[in-house]
C-alpha cells in the first residue's frame, strides 16, 4: 500500500484480496448449483443481493421453501453490521455528493470496510471516492464471476469443504488483521494484541447464547466500547 488514493491504487490494494473472494465464491456457486439454482440464477443474485453469508441462508431458506418475507427479514439481520460499517466509512466522505456516498455504501463489503481501514495508515487518515470505488469494482465483478463458475463447476464438486475453500475468506481476514496491526503505528502493538484477545472471548462467549449474527453485531459494540475505555484508561 502507498499514499495514494485513485482509481488504480485501489485497484492494485484490492487485488490481495480476491483469493478470498474466489474461494468463497467458488463455494457459494457450487452450493447454489446443487441447491438447484441456474449458473444465470446463482450470477444474478451475486449482482444484486452481493452478500456472502446472506447468499448461502437464502439458498438454504427457498430450499426449505420459507417465505419472501421470511428471507427478507432473515438477509437484513445477516447484514445488519454493515449499518456500523457504513457508519464508520461515511464520516470520511462529508464533502463528497450523496451519490458517491451511495456508490460507495452499496458495494461495502468486510473485505474492503477493513482494507479502507487499513488504508488510512497510510494516508494520514484520508479516504476518497475514486480509491473506494477501484477497491470496490474489484471486489464486485470477483465476486460475481467466481459464483458463476462455481455454478458451472457444481455438478463436478460435491463438497468445497473438500477443497479447504470454505476458509479462504476466514484466512483472508487473518492477512488483514495482522496487516492493520503492525501499520498502524496509533497504538501500540501490545494493546491491539488484548483486544483482538478481548474480542475472541467476547465473540465466543456470546455465540453459546445468540446467533451468530447478533453475537457478531453485539461483539462489535462491546468491543469498540471496551477498546475506548481501555486506551483512555492507559493514557493517563
Amino acid at each position: 500500500m502507498n499514499e495514494k488514493l485513485d482509481f488504480d491504487t485501489g485497484i492494485k490494494d484490492a487485488l490481495p484480496t480476491v483469493f478470498g473472494y474466489i474461494g468463497i465464491g467458488l463455494a457459494f456457486g457450487i452450493v447454489g448449483k446443487t441447491s438447484g439454482l441456474s449458473v444465470l440464477e446463482i450470477l444474478l443474485m451475486s449482482l444484486i443481493t452481493y452478500a456472502g453469508s446472506a447468499q448461502f441462508i437464502m439458498v438454504s431458506l427457498l430450499l426449505v421453501g420459507s417465505s419472501i418475507p421470511f428471507v427478507m427479514l432473515s438477509v437484513f439481520l445477516v447484514n445488519a453490521r454493515f449499518i456500523l460499517m457504513s457508519t464508520t466509512v461515511a464520516q470520511y466522505f462529508r464533502q463528497d455528493s450523496i451519490w458517491q456516498n451511495i456508490g460507495i455504501g452499496t458495494l461495502l463489503t468486510d473485505e474492503t470496510f477493513a482494507l479502507s481501514m487499513n488504508k488510512l495508515n497510510f494516508t494520514n487518515h484520508r479516504l476518497a471516492p475514486s480509491w473506494f470505488h477501484g477497491a470496490n469494482f474489484v471486489a464486485y465483478l470477483t465476486w460475481a464471476l467466481a459464483t458463476a463458475v462455481g455454478g458451472i463447476l457444481g455438478n463436478l464438486v460435491g463438497d468445497p469443504k473438500a477443497f479447504g475453500l470454505d476458509f479462504a475468506l476466514v484466512a483472508m481476514f487473518i492477512g488483514l488483521l495482522y496487516l492493520q496491526m503492525i501499520t498502524d503505528r496509533s497504538k501500540a502493538f501490545g494493546f491491539q494484541v488484548t483486544m483482538v484477545g478481548i474480542v475472541c472471548v467476547l465473540m465466543y462467549v456470546l455465540t453459546i447464547f445468540f446467533s451468530d449474527n447478533v453475537a457478531l453485531i453485539a461483539t462489535t459494540l462491546i468491543g469498540c466500547f471496551l477498546g475506548m475505555v481501555v486506551e483512555q484508561w492507559h493514557s493517563r
